[in-house]
């Protein structure tokens, strides 16, 4: 992300490398990994920065120099604050239920061109708009350690632990690069600067080491599908290249190791079930988990989510409901669960008048049937309050 921070830079064009040249090879985890996975690689999101830290070079590059964009933006920090846009609805919401828990929408002045907003977050927002992404790492500089969601606290404080809904899973996605990392997982291993993240096992909630607002994390959970950490690579930002070598076998398990993560959890299709066709924008909700997802396009959906059962309810406009229990299991491939939704009768009239069709028997025996009933609950009602009524007439 930033471009004095050149380490996750360097890996990642390795590993374009080395994807290709072990898949050429044969090896079948990397043939698997190709089959089975979309991989999208950004080697820099502030190249200007780069030039900038690389003219001076890894001697004189200092802290900070490169780390902002050519408009001298701290694209860390420039993602919509979408945190406390959630956190706002829940203190003045008094109706829960009306409450969203994903897909927050971009407030309008961001979008604004006049808005402070990087030209690369920009790109990056959109990129992540049209590609639906599952799972993401944010590679840093500086320090030896991996952070989850959220990064930003509540109240503003300087550091607070503050969790996501899906802190058990992100526990997990930090710890499964942290403990393949061959200098994190070092027992012996000292210090970077003040903070012993040994600790903590070389993870910690981003929240709880400082508050970052603004964070391409925090965006990427309650604006897309995406789960997203940071890995802070390495103790020094800009490494000589003598040290490239050494820093590719520390960190070339690590960067696999995670890319596999994205095979864990619960994947399938949303199907109407009379077209068969693909349902999109379908609400999928994990029980005891309050942040949801949704289907792209063609139905499809990705939910990551650790071992275990879990009922799963999917929901749409126009159709009804349906759940059913997915069993997520220690293997490294995710659960198929597909849906098939019905839809409602007043939608499928709805289509099949708007196309000139002809209404199908089935079709027009439900409505009647709603018809029915509707007509059954409003004279319920009607003899409810005219009983009130005589009652009250006969005290008076």
């Amino acid at each position: 992300m930033h471009g004095n921070e050149v380490l996750g830079r360097e890996l990642l064009l390795n590993l374009m490398q080395y994807i290709c040249q072990e898949y050429k090879r044969g090896d079948q985890r990397i043939v698997h990994l190709v089959k089975e996975t979309r991989i999208h690689l950004l080697p820099s999101m502030n190249p200007d920065g780069y030039e900038m830290a690389f003219k001076k070079g890894s001697e004189l590059a200092g802290w900070s120099l490169g780390r902002y964009s050519y408009e001298g933006i701290d694209t860390n920090h420039n993602f919509a604050d979408l945190n406390s846009v959630m956190w706002k609805a829940i203190e003045l919401e008094t109706d829960k239920s009306k409450l969203i828990n994903h897909y927050f929408p971009i407030p309008e002045q961001y979008t604004s061109e006049d808005a402070f907003v990087a030209a690369e977050t920009r790109a990056v927002i959109n990129w992540m708009q049209n590609i639906p992404f599952v799972l993401s790492a944010n590679l840093h500089g500086g320090e030896l350690v991996v952070t989850y969601p959220y990064d930003m606290t509540q109240d503003w404080a300087p550091r607070k632990h503050t969790p996501t809904a899906d802190e058990s899973f992100f526990r997990w996605l930090a710890t499964a690069y942290a403990s393949t990392n061959q200098v994190m997982s070092n027992p012996d291993r000292r210090p970077c600067h003040n903070k012993d993240f040994l600790r903590y096992n070389n993870i910690i909630n981003g929240a709880d080491w400082h508050n970052v607002p603004g964070s391409m994390n925090d965006f990427s959970y309650l604006h897309t599908n995406c789960f997203e950490v940071t890995v802070e690579l390495s103790c020094d930002k800009f490494p000589h290249a003598s040290e490239l070598p050494i820093e590719w076998e520390n960190n070339r398990e690590s960067l696999l190791v995670y890319m596999e993560q994205v095979h864990r959890g619960i994947k399938g299709v949303i199907r109407d079930k009379d077209t068969d066709a693909g349902v999109p924008d379908a609400i999928i909700k994990v029980d005891d988990i309050d942040h949801h997802i949704r289907s792209v396009a063609d139905g499809d959906y990705w939910r990551l989510l650790n071992p275990g059962e879990y009922r799963v309810t999917v929901s749409a406009e126009g159709y009804y409901p349906s759940s059913r229990t997915c069993q997520v299991m220690y293997d490294h491939y995710p659960t198929i669960c597909d849906f098939r939704l019905t839809k409602m009768p007043k939608q499928r009239l709805k289509e099949i008048l708007a196309k000139g069709g002809k209404i199908p028997k089935d079709l027009q025996l439900r409505l009647h049937q709603l018809r029915l009933r509707k007509l059954r609950v409003s004279t319920k009602a009607i003899n409810q309050r005219r009983t009130t009524a005589a009652k009250r007439a006969k005290r008076v």
